[in-house]
């Protein structure tokens, strides 16, 4: 197995960092295509690879596969042995709908609260609309990490899908200083300090 993960820049492509987190949890190596977006020929470039002309796409032996979810369903089904879901019935229901819920929601933070994860500069005033939206992620972390998250520090215990499709979100409360309770603040603490994440901020300041 050939793999070839394209993705967007680091500083600032939240689509691309779930799914090259999710193939950093399966172990595989795999070969890593960046292509600088917000260039004049960003779209050029990304469409060489993909005629969706998006960014993440995984190539597996000449097969492609696009859009960050598709992509982290399709590692978790070619390597069952990293559990990127959770392994009980109903805690991997949750998980695909928090993930799905991220996948298709949360507008206002992803317009008000762009992806930098070298910014570190406090929103000065959240609207009522984003302060809407952080309650939403607070109440979801922290109903994970208490009926599932006994035997880790992630969404569910062992970091999966889930986490992956939350990271992007973690940046953004630590770089804008969002709000969050306790629970979900120690979340947001353990995503940052897991190395493969830190390992993605670090590649970004280069």
């Amino acid at each position: 197995m050939t793999l070839i993960l394209v993705i967007g820049t680091k500083r600032f492509s939240s689509w691309s960092l779930r799914p090259w987190l999710a193939l950093k949890a399966t172990g595989a190596p795999f070969e890593e295509v960046e292509i600088a977006l917000r260039q004049p020929g960003t779209k050029a470039e990304i469409l060489k690879w993909s005629a969706a002309g998006k960014v993440p796409v995984l190539i597996d032996d000449g097969h492609l596969v696009w859009d960050s979810l598709a992509i982290c369903e399709y590692l978790a089904e070619c390597f069952p042995a990293a559990g990127l879901w959770p392994d009980e019935r109903s805690a991997r229901a949750v998980a695909r709908s928090v993930a799905a819920e991220m996948h298709a929601g949360f507008p206002v933070l992803r317009q008000q609260c762009p992806m930098d994860v070298l910014l570190d500069e406090a929103l000065a005033e959240p609207s009522p609309e984003l302060l809407a939206e952080i309650a939403r992620v607070d109440a979801l972390w922290s109903a994970c990490r208490g009926h599932f998250g006994a035997d880790g520090p992630f969404l569910f215990g062992r970091f999966t899908i889930a986490d992956a499709m939350y990271a992007p979100v973690v940046t953004r409360f630590a770089t804008y200083h969002l709000p969050l309770g306790p629970v979900a603040a120690a979340y947001r603490d353990a995503v940052l300090a897991w190395p493969a994440l830190a390992e993605w901020i670090a590649a970004a300041r280069d």
